[in-house]
């Protein structure tokens, strides 16, 4: 039996969740996600979700614990919403928005302009003596990886010197350079 999939979800205070014809909608002070599921069922108990599967078919197991975990995620996005931070390591690498335009100046020849999707939140943080910082903020948890995955795409960090768009807290693994 899945460990995650059996566990039930508790439904905080100010979430409602409702279950109609394979599409979970659940609404929030943050926000309101829609998601569809198939086999498995999902049922609203007081003030739990429950998922369990319909059979032991392959497919269903598998889908057990994707789907609780994705319709605790919506919960957890619509009360509390998730943060993603990215920093960007390197001499001349800036960061600045104008609303929900993110200007990157990465080290090439021209800045990169991208235009981020409503439901994500954006800040710049530009401290002196400090790396630039980009803070994601979303009730969307997909959306969010997205974007910083997106993001993170124009300048991956290399393993030498370590420069380029990483998250805040993420290790890198260094290799030695050339040795002589």
């Amino acid at each position: 039996m899945s460990r995650i999939g059996k566990s039930p979800i508790v439904i905080p205070a100010g979430v409602t969740v409702e279950v109609k014809d394979g599409i979970i909608t659940v609404k929030g002070k943050k926000g309101q996600l829609v998601q569809e599921f198939s086999d498995v069922n999902v049922t609203v108990e007081g003030d739990q979700v429950l998922v369990e599967r319909s059979s032991d078919h392959k497919d269903h197991r598998a889908k057990h614990g994707l789907f609780r975990s994705l319709i605790n995620n919506m919960i957890v996005g619509v009360s509390e919403g998730f943060t993603k931070e990215l920093e960007l390591v390197g001499v001349g690498y800036r960061a600045s928005n104008q609303g929900q335009k993110l200007d990157l100046a990465l080290g090439y020849s021209h800045n990169i302009v991208l235009e981020i999707a409503p439901e994500v939140s954006l800040e710049t943080i530009s401290e002196k003596g400090k790396n630039p910082i980009v803070k994601l903020t979303s009730f969307d948890k997909q959306l969010l990886g997205q974007v910083a995955a997106k993001i993170r795409g124009f300048r991956k960090p290399e393993p030498y010197k370590g420069k380029g768009v990483k998250f805040v807290g993420e290790v890198l693994r260094r290799k030695a350079g050339k040795s002589a």
